[in-house]
């Protein structure tokens, strides 16, 4: 029907349904950027064949775009009272608009118009948001490994380990079977019997990596010495950023065998797909939560690095400061990486100490110390000098007046003669 769209959130993302006028409308009175689903994903929305005819499905769709889950997109499931199904953990609904305008009220889905009703539909929709929003992490983490310049391979071939030499020969399987899955639209048993094998090596390389991010937070809480501290600093400022790098990659690979393993269980087992569904995105967020504790715990370590610096910048004007701006390198890269996957980032990066800083500090101090000193010396001077200065009087007073008699004894037998 014209002016009317479907809505279909997750808790990743929300996908515009409808004709193109209608959706580029919608999007464009709330104000969302949209990345276009494409026609075989749409199509692939009402693919559960009979069951969707059966259900007398009227809904004119020849455009889909997706949304990411961000504040303002998900104000819209609050603003339109979408509705959500217990089995799929969707949220669903039609809009419909007036007089030409879409938006203004939401009709909830109904049997037997629209394609939310049918259960099969459903799962599928959920399949695909699923699939859009690993899909848009993967593109996410290409743009990082370039904005850092990444040379994943050289950091994996530069290991000695045969599970990380494994690695670039299953990123090379994986990327050829999204290839043929773009091409085609959807997975093949072919790709399928390729891949199916990665996550093994996948899982034992991102073990690797984050166990040599565990190292160097270890030794950076061994060290107390500021020459140390400031050595083992500039050591992981490089090698954090390489196995964030090997860690994104990973996770890009793993995502991308879960776009292929949706479509393999929707092929073959349809009725579990919605099953399979949420226990990937489970274990995807099991991932995440490992990988969050592993960095938090180093981003930890650097942080009582730091501070110990700045507490010792005086005695170490040029090291101290040097520790602090690798802390802060890290963070940043941390940060970024965080930013890509979707893990909440940690604290901001500590501000440096100038030695000219805490130089002044330290004078102000010494100042402040000497100026009491003074004072208190030179009133105790005084008193001295009081105390002095009594004693004196009473003194010249005894002496004057013993002067006084010996001399009026002196005249007087004097006379007497």
């Amino acid at each position: 029907m014209d002016n009317e769209i479907q809505l279909i959130s997750d808790d990743d993302g929300l996908a515009v349904i409808g004709r193109a006028a209608d959706v580029e409308r919608f999007l464009v009175a709330e104000g969302l950027p949209a990345k276009d689903l494409g026609p075989q994903r749409l199509k692939s929305f009402g693919s559960a064949g009979a069951a969707v005819a059966q259900a007398g499905s009227e809904m004119a769709a020849d455009s889909g775009r997706w949304v990411k889950l961000t504040p303002e997109s998900a104000r819209l499931v609050k603003k339109y009272g979408l509705r959500e199904s217990s089995k799929t953990g969707l949220s669903t609904g039609v809009v419909k608009g007036r007089k030409g305008q879409v938006g203004g009220f939401v009709e909830f889905a109904k049997a037997p118009r629209s394609l939310l009703t049918n259960p099969a539909v459903l799962a599928n929709a959920a399949r695909i948001m699923t699939q859009v929003a690993m899909q848009q992490t993967m593109d996410e983490i290409t743009d990082y490994l370039a904005v850092i310049d990444a040379k994943v391979d050289d950091v994996l071939r530069a290991q000695k380990d045969a599970v990380l030499a494994r690695m670039i020969g299953v990123g090379f399987v994986i990327e050829e079977a999204m290839t043929v899955r773009e091409m085609r639209g959807g997975g093949d048993e072919v790709s399928w019997s390729k891949v199916q094998a990665a996550p093994a090596a996948i899982a034992e390389t991102q073990a690797y990596a984050l166990r040599q991010l565990d190292a160097i937070a270890e030794k950076m809480e061994k060290h107390t010495k500021i020459g140390d501290l400031a050595d083992a600093a500039r050591d992981a400022e490089t090698a954090v950023g390489e196995w964030l790098a090997v860690l994104a990659r990973c996770f890009q690979l793993q995502d991308a065998v879960a776009v292929l393993e949706l479509d393999r269980v929707g092929d073959t087992s349809p009725d579990e797909l919605n099953g399979h569904r949420l226990g990937l995105k489970a274990a995807r967020r099991d991932r995440l939560e490992h990988i969050s504790r592993s960095t938090e715990r180093l981003l930890a370590r650097m942080n009582d690095a730091a501070g110990t610096a700045n507490a010792k910048v005086l005695l170490h004007p040029s090291k101290s400061p040097a520790v602090v701006r690798s802390r802060n390198q890290v963070a940043t890269g941390v940060h970024d990486f965080h930013v890509r996957l979707g893990i909440e980032s940690g604290p901001r990066p500590s501000e440096v100490r100038r030695w000219v800083e805490a130089a002044a500090e330290a004078r102000d101090k010494a100042i402040e110390t000497g100026a009491k000193g003074f004072d208190t010396a030179r009133s105790l001077g005084n008193d001295t000098l009081d105390r002095a200065g009594s004693v004196t009087g009473r003194l010249s007073s005894g002496i004057a007046e013993r002067t006084r008699r010996r001399r009026g004894a002196a005249e007087g037998h004097v006379d007497e003669g």
